[in-house]
């Protein structure tokens, strides 16, 4: 336990909270630094349905003796609490047989506040088996659980398969197999408790009693909360999380990447509680004992706020790219078994222009492989098949243009076109051949004027 001994006081009591956390207790806090009466951490279980206070006395020292012991033990006796209480003392050290004694007798005599010890060895093994590493004087997050990034029911790339779905002139069973990457990224479900209330003379003013429960992405840098969509994804799943095995999943992902969560338990508690005390910071306006009206800012204390879990799990997020002839499509989101939230849509979007959106209508053409919004596809002429404006060859026949896929389509229409009778070249200018006398004497004109026939 080399890395522990080099921890002060409080950074142990740090470590202490966030095991005890992790462990699943209730309401875990730290007692107020400046005089704790031997109470450094407070926590709450819950057994056959009754509710239990537990105090923690935390020493970082080499040896701990009966005195420490029983100090505790008066300390839970006076603690005010609503229903029974038990103690526990953890060291990075050992206890000496007095201590051990003093607290297997008060086990023994059914003492109505019984003490656990906790020494070092004992607290190793609590943080291997909670899957929790000592790190740099603090407990890091390792994680080995995840989200599912795919539904096993279905083919992996039926996500794909259905955006393709929407697109006109093409069939997903059609689609080249996409290449297909997994990106495991470590979030934190933070559940926190703010409980306080601001008074004046004339009585309280303002009262916060609030559960909050978020989702922060848990790379390096400062975390990020995520939208409501993605938290939904995250919260809705904690329960049927699975091990995060990269070879198993390198078997049905071309590439698989997992990304370390870049803070500690504590720096996460912290960043948590400052994000929750801003939040629910607000100017109360009330009317004094004179009449007046004041303003008063009512901010939490960091004590008003108690993180009752931070858990951690990874947010699988896929991407899929699938090429097909000149164009590349991604489509990336973050899943959850059959559930997802789309991050990138490039399946329903223009190549041409900004148009985006599953609400739009996309045709694709076959000549490119592009994907275009209405304004930018017309009907092949020769072909009577969709194309693209983006790779359309054009030329105008009575004085409307005419796409083709390719030069060749081009000339063997000029040839068509040139054997065609007067009325039929009329006809390919279909909105002056429906329209007034006039205008279609004048098309006709033009028509034996560019012929050479006048």
């Amino acid at each position: 336990m080399a890395v522990l001994d080099d921890l002060s006081g409080f950074e142990f009591e740090d470590v202490i909270e966030d095991v005890f956390r992790n462990l699943g207790y209730e309401n875990v806090r730290q007692a107020e630094k400046t005089a704790d009466e031997g109470r450094d951490v407070i926590m709450e279980e819950v057994v056959d349905g009754t509710r239990r206070a537990i105090i923690v006395e935390c020493k970082h020292t080499g040896t701990v003796g009966r005195p420490v012991v029983q100090k505790l033990h008066s300390a839970i006796a006076t603690f005010d609490f609503d229903g029974p209480k038990r103690g526990m003392v953890v060291t990075t050290g050992r206890f000496t047989n007095p201590a051990q004694e003093y607290a297997r007798r008060l086990q023994q005599n059914d003492d109505p506040y019984p003490i656990e010890l906790i020494d070092g060895e004992d607290l190793r093994e609590i943080a291997d088996e909670i899957g929790l590493d000592l790190y740099n004087g603090r407990i890091e997050i390792l994680c080995d659980e995840t989200l599912r990034p795919y539904d096993p029911a279905a083919d992996f790339g039926a996500p794909v398969a259905e955006a393709f779905r929407d697109i006109a002139n093409i069939e997903a069973a059609d689609l080249p197999t996409p290449h297909s990457a997994a990106t495991f990224r470590p979030v934190v479900a933070v559940t926190a408790d703010t409980n306080a209330v601001f008074e004046t003379s004339v009585g309280v003013i303002h009262r916060i009693n609030d559960r909050t429960r978020f989702v922060a992405h848990a790379e390096r840098g400062q975390p990020q909360v995520v939208d409501e969509t993605v938290a939904t994804l995250v919260t809705e799943n904690l329960q049927t999380r699975i091990e995060l095995d990269p070879e198993q999943f390198g078997e049905v992902f071309d590439d698989v990447e997992e990304r370390r969560f870049g803070q500690t338990q504590t720096e996460y508690k912290e960043w948590a509680v400052d994000r929750l005390q801003q939040h629910h910071t607000s100017t109360v306006t009330y009317t004094g004992d004179n009449n007046v009206t004041y303003n008063k800012t009512c901010e939490p204390n960091l004590s008003d706020i108690s993180v009752q879990s931070i858990e951690p799990v990874y947010l699988p997020e896929v991407r899929h790219t699938t090429d097909i002839q000149e164009y590349t499509y991604p489509y990336e989101y973050y899943a959850a078994g059959p559930s997802r939230v789309t991050v990138e849509d490039g399946i329903h979007r223009c190549v041409h222009c900004e148009t985006s959106g599953a609400d739009e209508t996309y045709t694709y053409c076959p000549n490119c492989g592009a994907i275009a919004c209405t304004s930018h596809i017309k009907t092949e002429r020769l072909e009577g098949e969709p194309v693209c404006t983006g790779c359309a060859v054009t030329e105008r026949f009575a004085l409307k243009t005419k796409y083709f896929y390719d030069e060749q389509n081009l000339e063997a229409f000029r040839e068509e076109y040139a054997e065609m009778p007067l009325h039929e070249k009329v006809m390919e200018n279909k909105f002056l051949a429906g329209g007034s006398v006039v205008a279609t004497l004048l098309l006709i004109v033009g028509l034996l004027v560019i012929g050479g026939i006048i």
